[in-house]
């Protein structure tokens, strides 16, 4: 009778958690499509994070049946990222963005991936160190001072593997692969097979 009871009591518990949790993923979910532009069948999981530092919407545009599980950031002073339709990016990926990055269609960027349009700090020592103090008293700058930024686009059907970087000012062009683990510095032609770092041509598709 105990056990019987013990157990009931254990079965009311877990559903109530879990209605609780489903609640939570709902509302997180909500706020991240309130964070962006996007598609009514845009798919975002619980592990997707937007930090929309603008607080503009328009400035994070998501296409049709597009997944996210990695993070989404534009700074403060600058930035916006565009990923058309069939996209996927993958868990604990990082799309960054103090100018522009653009994701055309049917892309499948993998998990660890960072995509980064911007040197986000100085060059010269003096004006990082003030930047820095600055940073960590104040918050973000409303400037971007003189850090270096270049638009980023990857067209359409390209596969970034996981751990790869894709740095400023690089284009990734239609159907192009980029192996694991590369670092890519410089523009990668179309149906171009990448690897290594700095990343280089190992094979072409067509």
């Amino acid at each position: 009778m105990v056990l019987g009871r013990l157990l009931k009591f254990l079965l009311k518990a877990f559903k109530v958690d879990f209605f609780i949790d489903e609640i939570k993923d709902e509302r997180k979910i909500a706020q991240l499509k309130s964070l962006s532009t996007c598609h009514d069948e845009t798919v975002f999981t619980v592990e997707a994070k937007i930090l929309n530092h603008q607080n503009n919407s328009a400035k994070i545009k998501i296409g049709k049946k597009t997944m996210i599980k990695g993070i989404l950031n534009i700074f403060p002073n600058s930035g916006e990222i565009s990923i058309g339709n069939y996209c996927f990016i993958g868990e604990n990926s990082n799309v960054w963005s103090q100018e522009s990055v653009i994701i055309k269609d049917y892309v499948l960027i993998s998990h660890n991936v960072n995509i980064i349009d911007t040197n986000s700090h100085e060059l010269n020592d003096d004006e990082r160190a003030v930047s820095v103090r600055n940073f960590l008293e104040y918050g973000h700058p409303e400037l971007d001072g003189n850090i270096i930024t270049s638009p980023i686009k990857i067209e359409d059907r390209a596969w970034i593997s996981f751990n790869a970087t894709i740095l400023k000012g690089v284009t990734i062009g239609q159907g192009a692969i980029v192996a694991a683990g590369a670092v890519v510095t410089k523009d990668v032609p179309p149906y171009a097979v990448v690897a290594g770092n700095p990343a280089t041509v190992i094979k072409m598709l067509k």
